[in-house]
């Protein structure tokens, strides 16, 4: 099973972009999450994970979140590699987020009332939304040990 959840701060404004091939939104931010232990006398130490959101939720990310802001994550963490045109190879562990959520009460200038806090698609936007390009979903057909 490969579930996370994190709570953390933006370390910046996110940032959206979209794929070449088709098109699909992307937007990446990074999360500032304080750890929970720290040594007598010594300043408090964090952790910055980086984050990806795709399609409509990335969407909403880069629309509505910004530097600073304190939200909740779920999803699942993904690993991967790649070969620059130097042929370095790269690595990076990020979490690729299926729901996001604010988790502080910050309200945006010229707003009175709380912002929705969970960006969760209706059944007609779920419709919509194609898995990343990428997902680890097993593609060969066969079925799972504990499928029947």
């Amino acid at each position: 099973m490969n579930k996370i959840i994190l709570m953390g701060r933006l370390t910046k404004d996110p940032e959206l972009r979209y794929t070449t091939g088709n098109n699909t939104a992307v937007c990446s931010f990074t999360l500032a999450i304080d750890r929970e232990y720290q040594k007598e006398g010594a300043e408090k130490e964090a952790d910055f994970i980086p984050c990806i959101v795709w399609e409509k939720k990335g969407e909403a990310a880069a629309k509505f979140l910004e530097k600073g802001r304190r939200i909740a994550v779920a999803g699942r963490l993904q690993t991967r590699n790649w070969d620059d045109n130097e042929g370095k190879k790269h690595y990076v562990t990020e979490a690729v987020v299926e729901n996001w959520y604010f988790a502080d009460d910050k309200k945006k200038e010229g707003t009175s009332g709380t912002q929705n806090t969970q960006h969760t698609p209706s059944p007609e936007q779920e419709k919509d939304i194609t898995p990343p390009p990428d997902n680890q979903q097993q593609k060969t057909g066969e079925k799972m040990p504990w499928e029947k």
